[in-house]
């Protein structure tokens, strides 16, 4: 008999004995640690940036959600969570936030694949749906170019 065999066993048995006591042993053991590593793979993606802040809001233990605020200014929401055997990662808009988020599927991968340059790509194509709520006037005008020449802009 396998160990995959058996583990099988086990969680058959104990899904028998106390269904809601082994689903959460099984999360923890099984779902827990991947989400753990994804929330850690965020926060490490701002750690160099003094000016962004993670605000945990909404979060439960299934779902970590973050808001994210820019100069002190709450910009936008971003989840995090393990759905179905992928991770999956989410951005929207929050409330009292200046900032509309255009709307954009959840990007999603396998837990074991994703590392520090997969999740700056997830949240680089989650910052590209986010524009100031009011469309005229001067910063509208340069956020749109910016948005069109990133480079140019920074220099």
């Amino acid at each position: 008999m396998s160990v995959e065999n058996f583990d099988h066993s086990c969680d058959r048995l104990s899904a028998i004995v106390d269904k809601a006591l082994y689903d959460r042993l099984a999360w923890e053991r099984n779902v827990g640690p991947k989400l753990e590593r994804l929330v850690g793979l965020l926060k490490g993606a701002f750690a160099a940036r003094e000016e962004f802040e993670l605000s945990e809001e909404g979060a439960t233990r299934d779902i970590k959600r973050y808001v994210i605020k820019v100069h002190g200014n709450r910009v936008l929401a971003v989840s995090v969570t393990i759905h179905n055997g992928q991770a999956v990662m989410a951005g929207g808009e929050i409330e009292r936030s200046r900032f509309a988020v255009a709307h954009v599927e959840p990007i999603t991968a396998d837990p074991d694949a994703i590392d520090e340059e997969w999740m700056a790509r997830a949240l680089q194509s989650i910052f590209a749906r986010v524009n100031p709520r009011n469309t005229g006037g001067e910063e509208a005008a340069d956020n749109q170019a910016y948005n069109q020449h990133p480079q140019a802009a920074s220099e």
